[in-house]
């Protein structure tokens, strides 16, 4: 029986979703372990990988030749702008100056670079199933960061807020994403390929965290 957008969508999160201990740095944020550096580091990295991810959307967004879907990159590129002013907060809560040049890491700047690589040579419909795929352990990952920093290193609401904005649940982003996989299920589309970006993609995520769980000063 053919499976419904929904059922996929459900399907590909769990097929893609961490072993439970594959991700050594959000475990440490949410116990107190990782040191202040980290937090710093964290900031830094997402600084450069937030403007570039809102680029990528778009330029997907401008690709596509579903309807919805172009509704749906576009959304994710309106998300990447509000993000972007609260990760500010944090980078500055976090003791970071937000506008001071850093030094990126290879480990940590791998993930936008694909998401970047598949929207020049990657098909919308497939980057579209591989990127929400994703989005299943980000949410988990950003409300374990927003719980540890407030319980163990004394953030307050402005200095989570960049984690809570992708921890919380938008049930009619949800919708969207549902309606646009229907879309290209609906002309014939199949997600073998979407898959292959998929695993790497998130592959690349795991590179971004475990990268950071070695700074250490």
């Amino acid at each position: 029986m053919t499976r419904s957008a929904s059922e996929l969508l459900t399907w590909a999160q769990r097929e893609l979703l961490p072993g439970e201990h594959e991700n050594l740095f959000v475990p440490r944020v949410a116990s107190g372990a990782a040191p202040l550096a980290a937090l710093r580091a964290l900031a830094e990295e997402e600084l450069r990988i937030v403007p570039s991810d809102w680029r990528t959307f778009l330029a997907l967004a401008a690709q596509a030749v579903d309807p919805a879907a172009r509704d749906v990159f576009s959304a994710l590129a309106g998300g990447e702008g509000v993000a972007l002013a609260r990760l500010r907060d944090f980078a500055t809560a976090a003791g970071l100056d937000p506008d001071a040049p850093t030094e990126p890491r290879a480990g940590c700047q791998a993930y936008p670079s694909y998401l970047a690589w598949l929207a020049l040579n990657g098909n919308p419909r497939d980057a579209l199933l591989a990127i929400l795929a994703n989005f299943a352990a980000w949410g988990g990952y950003c409300a374990s960061i927003s719980a540890g920093l407030r319980e163990h290193y004394g953030f307050d609401e402005t200095g989570t807020a960049f984690f809570d904005f992708f921890a919380t649940p938008v049930p009619e982003l949800e919708a969207q994403y549902a309606a646009a996989l229907q879309q290209a299920l609906d002309d014939g589309w199949t997600e073998e390929r979407a898959m292959v970006y998929g695993r790497l993609l998130q592959s690349y995520e795991l590179l971004f965290w475990n990268t950071l769980a070695t700074v250490t000063d």
